[in-house]
């Protein structure tokens, strides 16, 4: 960073509040405070550097209103801060429906609540403030709807209590993961990514697969499941990666739209990748009230199998089209691994520490911390100063652009347990199923992929999880793999069309079309559709059971997941008729979503298999011929 930028980065207003927004989090994690003093103020500060990083775009109005604007939003936030440091004693201790509410109580929630839907609007966009705007309608004019989803609406004194001063609302479970969880490993991700971590992976990556076939597409798969392990998010996993890996693939034969669906889906996938996955799971773990190393082993087995079939319909269409590899010199061309191979040190110092037993914050903030001591042991990964600032000035960036749209999902919360909205609903689809089991699965599944379309994962995940995961739940099913089925079809409506955050992201770093990315990142989700259906049927997939249970369900997984492959890419040695692709795919899918060892999935897993050998023993039979006429 050349000087002059380096200082001007050191004395701007959003360095410093970034800064004071790191302190804030070390004191709090050495020294813990009173819910209601810690999680306002993170809030505080989130909203400040989210107005300050994401000034008003509007170029109707002059430039002057616009910072206008911006400084009245600050200083609300100022002043709504200000009154639950005043007041936090009072509302620790004051009893919800007993206690009186006060004026000044009723001002600071509704200036709270619209500094927090403009504040999400800035972060992630209008469809989250149009979903908020409908719960915050229903709050008052509930008593409107007919049949179910009729109640009788809250007064203003009721809704702002229940919304801004108990943890039950905006200052509730997604506020607390915040505080508790996402800052640290978001500030790993971002200090691990200035250390030169992330070109690490993407160089590693290249020089493992870079010479395979389709090599550069599963350099994309590789280095973006790793980077986004540690990022874990779609968005910024394809901003970060795929300005690298998209044009290395367009170079190799790949065309545009699939290299930036490649990279759509392998960058959302990296929420499903342990150890940090995404915000969601992070919230799973507080909703369930287990620890979150407990989630992340959970989600190894169906992150493995999801990568694994991705990279092999890579690998699979690669040989259809005759995509080339790279070449020795192109892969020559990256700096060499092994003088950097120290730099994965932090991330195994993270997992570590989850093994030893520490928290997940003390977790990431060692991880953090050695960010800035392992490129130090080789002279030639020594990082200056700017690596240090960059990383200050991202993490708390990133924080708030998370902190602000998922505080602002605890309203959502507050209304649907307040209202009954979601035990109505959960009612209202186990009617609707009839009992199914099945079909209650897949209303879960396709109202997750309509919620999720325009939101981040974690704002879906939580609206699905307080509204599907008890209709699951009532049907025997057990919270963890409840919980996990409603996580992954909202990782995977990023990559849904019509909308599709990942993919959109993808397509404007690749230049692509957005339809045609899209579409393209869906297709290649298909090869693990439906792999969430064999969490419900076989918990050994979730790391549930004894260690043979676990290995007999992981492999089964990965077999079967591999037939539905094979069926998506079309490819077994030959290109495959549209017959045998069909009934490869319907083997594989009710070996899939069958539980491992009944009749269903053993005749699925050996039909399917069965045809497999038999088009790739023909395939190679005919080769063999045709080599045998050429000579």
């Amino acid at each position: 960073m050349p000087a002059p930028a380096f200082r001007k980065t050191l004395l701007s207003p959003a360095f410093v509040i970034g800064l004071a927004f790191v302190a804030f989090q070390a004191w709090i994690l050495l020294t813990p405070q009173q819910p209601l003093f810690e999680r306002p103020v993170h809030l505080t500060f989130a909203l400040v550097l989210l107005f300050l990083t994401k000034p008003l775009n509007a170029p109707a109005l002059p430039l002057w209103a616009r910072r206008a604007i911006d400084g009245l939003l600050i200083l609300a936030t100022l002043g709504v801060g200000a009154y639950y440091l005043l007041d936090f004693q009072r509302l620790t201790t004051r009893m919800e429906n007993v206690s009186p509410v006060f004026d000044r109580d009723l001002w600071a929630g509704v200036v709270l609540v619209a500094l927090l839907l403009e504040g999400a609007r800035r972060a992630v966009g209008m469809i989250l403030v149009g979903v908020l705007a409908v719960f915050i309608a229903y709050a008052f004019w509930g008593n409107l709807l007919p049949g179910w989803l009729s109640f009788r609406g809250f007064g203003l004194d009721a809704a702002i209590e229940i919304s801004t001063m108990t943890t039950a609302g905006v200052l509730g479970i997604t506020t607390s993961t915040s505080v508790n969880f996402i800052f640290y490993f978001i500030l790993f991700g971002a200090f691990y990514a200035a250390a030169g971590g992330g070109q690490l992976f993407i160089d590693l990556a290249i020089r493992i697969a870079g010479r395979a076939t389709g090599g550069t597409a599963k350099a994309a798969v590789i280095s973006s499941s790793l980077m986004g392990s540690i990022s874990g998010s779609a968005v910024a996993n394809v901003v970060s990666t795929g300005v690298l890996t998209i044009p290395l693939m367009k170079r190799t034969g790949v065309p545009g739209h699939r290299a930036a669906g490649i990279e759509a889906i392998a960058s959302t996938g990296g929420q499903l990748m342990p150890p940090i996955m995404g915000v969601a799971a992070f919230i799973m773990a507080e909703m369930l009230n287990v620890p979150y190393a407990r989630v992340a082993l959970a989600g190894l087995i169906p992150a493995v199998a999801f990568y694994l079939a991705l990279l092999l319909v890579v690998d699979l269409t690669a040989r259809r089209d005759n995509v080339r590899a790279m070449t020795a010199a192109e892969v020559a061309a990256v700096d060499p691994i092994l003088p950097r191979l120290h730099l994965l040190l932090p991330p195994l110092i993270l997992i570590g520490a989850l093994v030893w037993g520490y928290s997940a914050a003390y977790s990431a903030v060692i991880a953090s911390v050695s960010c800035f001591i392992v490129p130090f042991l080789r002279r030639n990964t020594w990082i200056g100063w700017s690596a240090l600032v960059e990383g200050l000035r991202e993490a708390p960036r990133q924080a708030a652009e998370v902190a602000v749209p998922i505080a602002s999902i605890g309203l959502v919360i507050a209304v649907a347990v307040q209202s009954n909205l979601a035990l109505k609903f959960a009612g209202s689809l186990v009617t609707l199923a009839e009992g199914s089991i099945f079909l209650s699965l897949a209303l879960a599944m396709v109202g997750c992929i309509i919620m999720g379309m325009g939101l981040p994962t974690v704002a879906a995940y939580i609206i699905g999880a307080v509204l599907f995961v008890p209709a699951i739940q009532n049907l025997g099913v057990e919270p963890l793999a409840a919980h996990f089925f409603i996580f992954y079809y909202c990782v995977l409506s990023m990559v849904t069309p019509p909308v599709a955050l990942a993919s959109f992201a993808a397509a404007a770093v690749g230049d692509a079309p957005v339809m045609k990315t899209s579409w393209s990142a869906f297709g290649l989700s298909l090869v693990a559709f439906f792999v969430p259906f064999s969490f419900v049927f076989d918990p050994a997939i979730l790391w549930e059971g004894t260690a043979p249970q676990i290995a007999a369900g992981a492999a089964a997984m990965l077999a079967s997941t591999t037939l539905w492959a094979i069926a998506f890419a079309g490819w077994c040695g030959r290109s495959l008729g549209p017959l045998a692709r069909v009934l490869i795919g319907a083997a594989g899918l009710v070996a899939v979503i069958a539980p491992t060892g009944s009749l269903p999935w053993g005749v699925g897993f050996g039909c399917g298999w069965a045809m497999v050998v038999c088009v790739y023993v023909l395939a190679r039979r005919g080769i063999a011929q045709e080599r045998a006429i050429a000579l």
